[in-house]
């Protein structure tokens, strides 16, 4: 497997322990060079070569992923359902510890899409935060803000609210205008400027905005202007990355530009590694090129 690039080793304890998700995140941009995010969706009937159809080998395959990639990236998005369907959150809770011990320097943003009530969000904060560990976590913003308000306790951590997504069906709800509220905003964007102005208390929130719109994408930045957008839809679910790039990146405010599986999938062999690499890399200087002149971030 390839190496990572020469440099100063980053060690956990070397970290500041008081180091926000942005903080994180803006360090991730800068040393990685990098807008990129690996989303880590583990299916055993996927894996390659002796790993395949083994549901006991999720630690191995996405460890060998993060390992061949930390240094390309601006952050990892494990999907707890992809462990969860297999009875792999034991497995889950080791990729964590393995991330934060060799790759300290990339946040990670648990994909769980938690949506409750607020007794019961407090519960999903404890898991995502203190459990897992997580930097930041999805979420359903559908159930108001006591909902979300939960995730705001702890301390620089973030949470991503979904307000544009990739899936077609998504028009159903968030394309719907809203008579009610003036100006009669479309429902993402209504829940942008909610995320923009009075629900971002303490600077902990971001947006979700999928890579398959990439016109939404330049009207939710224009709503939400300094929100950091967790951008999924690049790659196999045919997202233009240099529109995306070009829609939402501003500097001062990031783009996680999320691809899962033309990256981990780039092999079907055991060479899946070093394919994730190869493919990690030719994303990422995809994304940069399309990244406008300004002094570097």
């Amino acid at each position: 497997m390839p190496g990572r690039a020469p440099g100063r080793r980053v060690t956990a304890a070397s970290y500041n322990a008081r180091m926000t998700f942005l903080d994180m995140l803006g360090d991730a941009e800068r040393q990685n060079r990098s807008m990129l995010c690996v989303g880590l969706d583990p299916e055993p009937a996927r894996f390659p070569g002796k790993l395949k159809a083994d549901p006991r080998k999720i630690f191995d395959f996405c460890a060998a992923i993060v390992d061949s990639v930390a240094d390309l990236v601006i952050a990892f998005k494990p999907q707890i359902a992809y462990f969860a369907a297999h009875r792999a959150e034991d497995q889950l809770e080791r990729l964590m510890a393995h991330m934060r011990r060799t790759a300290p320097q990339v946040p990670v943003i648990l994909d769980a899409k938690r949506g409750d009530i607020g007794s019961t969000a407090g519960q999903y904060a404890i898991e995502a935060f203190e459990r897992y560990g997580a930097d930041a976590v999805t979420l359903s913003p559908f159930m108001g803000f006591d909902s979300v308000a939960p995730y705001l306790k702890y301390h620089g951590k973030g949470a991503f609210l979904l307000c544009r997504t990739s899936n077609p069906g998504g028009d159903d709800l968030q394309n719907q205008r809203l008579a009610s509220v003036e100006g009669q905003p479309l429902l993402y964007e209504h829940v942008a400027r909610l995320a923009q102005g009075p629900w971002n208390l303490n600077g902990q929130l971001g947006l979700v905005v999928g890579a398959t719109y990439p016109a939404e994408i330049e009207r939710v930045r224009a709503v939400a202007p300094t929100l950091p957008l967790l951008i999924p839809g690049v790659g196999a679910q045919g997202g233009d990355a240099l529109a995306t790039v070009r829609a939402g990146w501003r500097p001062g405010a990031p783009i996680i530009v999320n691809s899962s599986r033309a990256i981990i999938y780039a092999s079907p062999d055991d060479d899946f590694a070093d394919a994730a690499r190869r493919e990690a890399l030719k994303t990422r200087e995809l994304l940069e090129s399309a990244r406008p002149a300004h002094p570097a971030v």
